[in-house]
């Protein structure tokens, strides 16, 4: 930690997104990576990483809403083609035919609000259908109907439709086969109404680095852009990938062998990593635990705005280091959400938007 650091922060290492970035694009080309930013680039800082993926080669971002897809659009300009899927049908379509944004359509009714609102410019959309998510999209036995109405609006003028796409779960091989072939026949109907998409999209993270058949022509990659393994799946290492935020603080007090950290459940540190046990020890492989002079420090107690670690061997102005890549014995986000039951992304989600981000070049690899 440099003297100039903020006594409490979030570290975000430039060099291990760079490396997370090339390895991301290089496992599933020859299909190409969005970049996807919801909520502040998760919670990293999208104004800061979004030209950075640019600057790497990335061509799609995926704002999930369309206020952040308008502000992306302001910061990459003609770039990169923004991608934005959680509409309704009183979102401000206009402004987004007017900044080329493509929408991801899975409704009728927004499907009719998105081509009224074009003014004469056909509007980029992505028609979705529900492989079995039931996270929108629309229904297989709605789809026919769906896609016949999208080739109408398209022959007017008023869309064009330039993609097909799905959520799918990840959560077993057969599920996620069963989405692909719904998939695989939704293709095939909007064809056969004839549209003819050039951009098909199915899988996520996960799915886009272990399953090529899933790729298509495009993959929605967020969580292991930064570096977050999927909760009991495989974690960093082997994936190729490392961690790119860390949160960081300084232990303020020590008291019978109990390091004081100005951190709390105020700050978003998860009550349910507290122990209230001291015999705890950081050799205690299956706690969470804080990295003080390179060892795991076991979490006692979170308070609103403090927090304990069993610490025997730690000083006052000691750095304390959370979770992060591992490089001063703290866990990674997702060894803490395994441990209450959580997910990787919700563990760096939770972090404060008001704790400062500090950008740094350290873990280039």
């Amino acid at each position: 930690m440099s003297a100039a650091d903020p006594l409490t922060h979030v570290r975000v290492d430039l060099g291990r997104f760079d490396a997370n970035l090339r390895a991301v694009r290089s496992r599933v080309a020859p299909a190409e990576t969005m970049f996807v930013v919801k909520n502040d680039a998760y919670g990293h800082g999208a104004d800061m990483l979004v030209p950075r993926a640019i600057a790497g080669g990335v061509r799609w971002i995926g704002a999930l809403e369309l206020e952040t897809a308008l502000r992306m659009r302001g910061l990459v300009g003609d770039a990169a083609r923004v991608f934005a899927w959680l509409l309704s049908p009183q979102d401000e379509f206009a402004a987004a035919a007017r900044a080329g944004i493509d929408l991801g359509v899975g409704d009728r009714e927004v499907l009719e609000a998105v081509a009224s609102a074009g003014n004469g410019r056909p509007v980029r959309v992505h028609l979705k259908v529900d492989t079995g998510l039931n996270r929108n999209g629309v229904r297989v036995e709605d789809w026919p109907a769906f896609v016949s109405r999208a080739a109408q609006l398209e022959e007017q003028g008023r869309i064009v439709v330039t993609g097909l796409w799905s959520h799918i779960s990840e959560a077993s091989d057969e599920d996620d086969d069963e989405a692909r072939g719904r998939f695989e026949v939704a293709i095939a109907s909007a064809r056969a109404a004839g549209l003819a998409p050039t951009v098909r999209h199915l899988a996520a993270s996960a799915a886009a680095f272990l399953r090529p058949e899933f790729r298509y022509d495009l993959v929605r990659i967020g969580a292991f852009i930064y570096g977050i393994s999927p909760a009991g799946g495989p974690h960093e290492g082997a994936l190729g990938i490392s961690p790119v935020m860390s949160l960081r603080t300084r232990v303020v007090e020590v008291r019978d062998g109990e390091a004081v950290l100005p951190l709390g459940a105020w700050h978003g540190v998860p009550r349910s990593v507290s122990s209230g046990d001291t015999r705890w020890r950081s050799e205690d492989p299956g706690r969470v635990g804080v990295g003080i002079g390179g060892r795991r420090h076991p979490v006692l107690h979170v308070d609103r705005d403090w927090m304990t670690v069993a610490a025997l061997d730690a000083t006052t102005d000691d750095e304390a280091v959370l979770f992060g890549p591992g490089d001063d014995g703290e866990q990674t986000a997702t060894e803490w959400a395994e441990a209450i039951d959580t997910i990787g992304e919700e563990i760096v989600l939770k972090v404060d938007r008001r704790i400062p981000r500090v950008y740094r070049d350290a873990g280039a690899r």
